[in-house]
């Protein structure tokens, strides 16, 4: 994961669920959970090696994730088809969460 391309995130709308994002001083890569309007904030779980792990979560704001953190960068113009390929591949192999 250390050789993907990450992104400083720049818009609300960048933060969607299953989106993979990193600290910007830290190598922890964690995985974005939905958003809890109650709680003003989404819900965040630690990721490794392709498994996101269900068992701890933290709530963080959209202003700390727009300044603290960077999303994985994502090619919008892969058709659908090919996308679909690629995690039907890894989901075979077992490492799709």
């Amino acid at each position: 994961m250390k050789n993907n391309h990450f992104a400083p995130i720049k818009d609300a709308y960048q933060l969607v669920q299953g989106a993979k994002i990193k600290g910007i001083r830290h190598e922890e890569i964690f995985e974005l959970g939905h958003y809890d309007p109650n709680k003003r904030g989404y819900t965040v779980y630690p990721y490794e090696d392709g498994v996101k792990f269900d068992d701890f979560s933290v709530i963080v704001s959209e202003k700390e994730l727009k300044n603290h953190y960077v999303i994985e960068a994502v090619n919008v113009n892969m058709p659908i088809v090919e996308q679909a390929a690629v995690t039907s591949s890894f989901t075979r192999l077992g490492l799709a969460s």
